[in-house]
């Protein structure tokens, strides 16, 4: 089996505090995928020193603003190659956008980890700035499965795409319309990505027509007691890989108090 997690750690020095490097070690999967890193590649290192960790292969792509974003891969194998960005001016020095290319039983695999915007929809410029990452990655999407498909690669894009695609992965979805997360403009991008099976939604795929799982609740309130989640980190398989995957999984805590990141880890398991 192979397996690849996604999570947003909300900052990896407050992870490890908090026990989140303990919790990925013992998931023990081949690939990890972490988005909000917030941290130089110095501290992403010395957050790993004393873990299993320390040997892995460690791709990065910090922000160019400290203590902001930041994406990284950590592979049991080395890379053949490391791309970040996605050639964007705005958006390649803010530490949202890794692939990673590897030799996996799988075969040839590019995987990414992806951090989308937050946005906001009563501030029309943080909202323009969501959307013109949406339409650049739709492009690098694109190309990304054109590539797939000519050299017979298979590719796996992860991360926290701060958008419910549907009704299904928003618990309040009626008092969330008009917000950024649930905009209908915003979800119309996943509905190109997932036409014809081109990108396929494994999470989805697997747990079918129900609410959620989700993989985010806010600090406030009772979200996470009462389960008022959002469903926006996503593990996207192109379409020929989607038949090897055998599980997907949400590493929800057991209870508020054993939290280390406001998102959980979604793991997906694939068979060669």
């Amino acid at each position: 089996m192979f397996k690849v997690l996604t999570v947003n750690v909300n900052g990896i020095r407050a992870t490890k505090k908090n026990g989140g490097i303990a919790w990925l070690e013992e998931a023990d999967v081949d690939v990890i995928c972490l988005q909000e890193v917030r941290a130089t590649h110095e501290q992403l290192h010395e957050a790993l020193a004393d873990s299993q960790f320390a040997n892995w292969h460690v791709s990065h792509s910090p922000a160019s603003a400290l203590g902001r974003s930041g994406v990284a891969v950590l592979s049991r194998e080395q890379p053949s190659a490391v791309r970040i960005g996605f050639n964007s001016e705005e958006f390649d020095h803010q530490g949202r956008w890794i692939e990673v290319d590897l030799t996996s039983p799988l075969g040839s695999l590019t995987v990414l980890s992806v951090y989308v915007p937050t946005g906001d929809a009563d501030k029309p410029e943080k909202q323009a700035e969501k959307y013109r990452f949406l339409d650049a990655m739709d492009l690098r999407l694109a190309g990304l499965a054109k590539r797939a498909k000519r050299n017979k690669s298979n590719v796996v894009v992860t991360g926290d795409l701060n958008v419910g695609h549907r009704e299904l992965d928003i618990k309040n979805w009626k008092g969330n319309r008009n917000k950024s997360g649930f905009l209908e403009d915003e979800r119309a991008h996943f509905d190109v990505w997932f036409a014809k099976d081109v990108w396929v939604d494994l999470h989805r795929r697997f747990v079918g027509e129900v609410e959620g799982p989700y993989t985010w609740w806010s600090w406030r309130g009772k979200a996470f007691d009462n389960d008022a989640g959002w469903r926006i980190d996503y593990i996207l398989a192109t379409a020929g890989l989607s038949s090897n995957c055998v599980k997907v999984e949400v590493g929800r805590a057991p209870s508020y108090d054993t939290r280390w990141s406001d998102h959980a880890p979604v793991t997906a398991t694939f068979a060669p």
